[in-house]
């Protein structure tokens, strides 16, 4: 929750000179770093599940654990195999209304050393608190210096920990649990930059939806050469059988040499293998850049767009390819994250992927 101090933070002075046609157009820009003041604590979840995704050189996999019974576990990047006994690093969220203390953490240094001494776990490679206002002095103090950590804990562990840690055990620190703890390495405690973290998020697909700021500049889409060519595409075998059919030509599964009978199919092929291509293009574009499934709806609303003048009665192949593309260059895709870096060419590229993937058919040859 955002204090009246964090709103004035925001606020632009106009003895500065700060207000300008832009904050009447699209209100006051908000710094990331205030901006995650105002998510709740589900969603700061979200954010560290998907900035640990940006650390792909780290982990195998990254995996949120949520509800009860999670044992202190918050989002944990697995080293390498799903597996704790291959290695893991946990990343503790919280999402406080002010920096980190050591009473309001006490009780999670208590969570990993008994479960882990229970065996519910190793114990981490390391363990980072992740916090939208960071950790304030005394906590940052605690955890560059292990054996000041380990002693306090061992102080606040009857406050905090005893009837902390399970809702039906009371855990007392004695016998072989304090004996684990006494041995515990402290130096796995740690945190991470909040700076550090936006930047990073920067380089996932989460970005863009998550903070705005646009999709950035999309690379040409590069055109395989033509002898690369290959019948093994749906969609390539389905042209061929309507430009077969065009020419007068009876070859039920017509090849590639088709192409050189008729200058007019072989520029029409060329087009058509360009789209496909551009739409290649944005599908590898929208794994970098947008979450996962975004491409595939993009897909879907250009399928609803369009389906129903493929299906339509035509005079012609070549009719329904002409009259299915057409359409599919006016679908509307404002509702996509992709909107602005869609073309017309991508569009009518994904009726050739729909094609490939036998959920449109130019023919019904599948030749």
């Amino acid at each position: 929750m955002m204090k009246d101090d964090d709103f004035k933070e925001l606020m632009p002075n106009p003895q500065r000179g700060l207000y300008g046609s832009d904050h009447v157009i699209a209100g006051i820009p908000i710094p990331k770093t205030q901006r995650v003041k105002l998510f709740d604590e589900d969603t700061w979840e979200e954010f560290t599940e998907e900035w640990a995704s940006s650390i792909k050189s780290s982990y195998y996999r990254v995996r949120r654990f949520a509800g009860a019974g999670d044992q202190g576990l918050d989002v944990v990047g697995f080293v390498t195999s799903t597996q704790f006994s291959d290695g893991w690093d946990n990343y503790q969220c919280k999402f406080y209304d002010h920096p980190l203390t050591p009473s309001d953490v006490w009780v999670e240094f208590g969570k990993v050393i008994y479960f882990s001494f229970r065996g519910g776990f190793p114990s981490p490679r390391k363990y980072y608190f992740v916090a939208p206002r960071q950790v304030g002095t005394k906590l940052g103090k605690l955890l560059s210096d292990a054996p000041s950590l380990k002693e306090a804990l061992k102080e606040n562990w009857g406050k905090y920990c005893e009837n902390g840690i399970t809702s039906t055990d009371k855990v007392k620190l004695e016998g072989e649990l304090l004996k684990y703890l006494e041995g515990f390495d402290f130096t796995i405690f740690d945190t991470v930059s909040l700076v550090q973290m936006i930047e990073q998020h920067a380089t996932t697909p989460y970005h863009a939806v998550r903070f705005g700021g646009g999709l950035g500049l999309r690379p040409q889409p590069e055109i395989p050469p033509e002898d690369t060519v290959s019948l093994d595409h749906r969609y390539v075998r389905q042209l061929l059988v309507v430009y077969a059919q065009s020419i007068g030509e009876n070859q039920k599964i017509p090849d590639l040499s088709l192409l050189d009978k008729d200058q007019r199919i072989r520029n029409n092929f060329q087009r058509q293998r360009e789209s496909f291509y551009h739409a290649e293009s944005l599908r590898s574009f929208s794994r970098d850049t947008v979450p996962p499934g975004v491409f595939e709806a993009l897909q879907n609303d250009i399928y609803d767009g369009v389906v129903d003048v493929c299906e339509s009665q035509h005079e012609s192949g070549m009719d329904k390819l002409s009259s299915t593309l057409s359409q599919a260059a006016t679908v509307a895709v404002n509702a996509s994250p992709l909107m602005s870096v869609t073309r017309v060419r991508d569009k009518q590229g994904i009726c050739h992927q729909l094609v490939n993937d036998e959920k449109l058919n130019w023919s019904e040859d599948d030749g």
